[in-house]
């Protein structure tokens, strides 16, 4: 999912803490199928760099729909939105929150729970409204969503609405941006000691360390950032 989500640190102190980021799970494949490629193994994405930033997500979210068929349009609006009210007292009481969006995530609060879009339901004089349940990563990636799931397992209907969900979650990052500098001094360290592999007269030329921040899931509950750089080895 991409989202546009400033801080100054020490380079080095920046290149420490991301190498012992990296460092807390395997980063390799582990042991594979010589008849199978890259692209056949779970998170593998070929145009991918292979130095970036590996770290845990922040949180995950699960998808719930609220959806009425009263006849009347204010009634179907009216249920809706009881059911988005209660969810969000709900929410909050468990250690979770109500949020929107299909990229950049907001806040469904009690001040601007109505004005969220609502939409068909497939059939005549239905309606309904999409949110996600938004809980921080705790334990495995199945503990967090065995957590949401539970919850919204839990949510109650009221008059002709009802609630359906997607049992599955997606990770989310809090401003990707802000590991930029990591990411690079990652970069930077990688390039240095494989041109060091060549020799002392061969140095390094990088292109595209300007890029924007991009990312991908590489586990269950890690997500990868990076930056598209490329860089060669050059002769001094």
């Amino acid at each position: 999912m991409k989202a546009p989500f400033a801080f100054v640190v020490a380079a080095a102190a920046l290149a420490a803490s991301a190498g012992f980021a990296q460092t807390q799970e395997p980063s390799g494949l582990g042991e594979i199928l010589v008849g199978a490629n890259r692209n056949s193994v779970p998170y593998a994405q070929s145009d991918r760099p292979v130095v970036g930033l590996r770290r845990r997500a922040d949180s995950a979210v699960m998808s719930l729909t609220i959806s009425s068929d009263s006849r009347d349009e204010a009634t179907r609006k009216q249920e809706i939105h009881t059911i988005l009210l209660s969810t969000i007292d709900q929410a909050a009481a468990a250690g979770l929150e109500v949020v929107w969006g299909s990229a950049q995530l907001l806040s469904v609060t009690k001040t601007n729970y109505k004005g969220w879009p609502l939409y068909g339901a497939g059939r005549a004089d239905t309606s309904q409204v999409s949110v996600l349940i938004k809980g921080k990563l705790q334990g495995s990636a199945s503990d967090t969503q065995n957590r949401l799931l539970t919850f919204v397992r839990g949510i109650k209907g009221s008059g002709r609405a009802t609630t359906g969900y997607n049992g599955t979650i997606q990770l989310t990052v809090i401003n990707p941006d802000q590991h930029r500098n990591a990411i690079i001094a990652l970069v930077a360290e990688d390039a240095r000691q494989t041109a060091a592999l060549f020799g002392p007269n061969f140095t390094f030329n990088v292109t595209g360390i300007d890029g924007q921040v991009a990312w991908s899931q590489v586990s269950p509950s890690e997500v990868f950032l990076y930056i598209p750089y490329r860089y060669a080895i050059i002769p001094k």
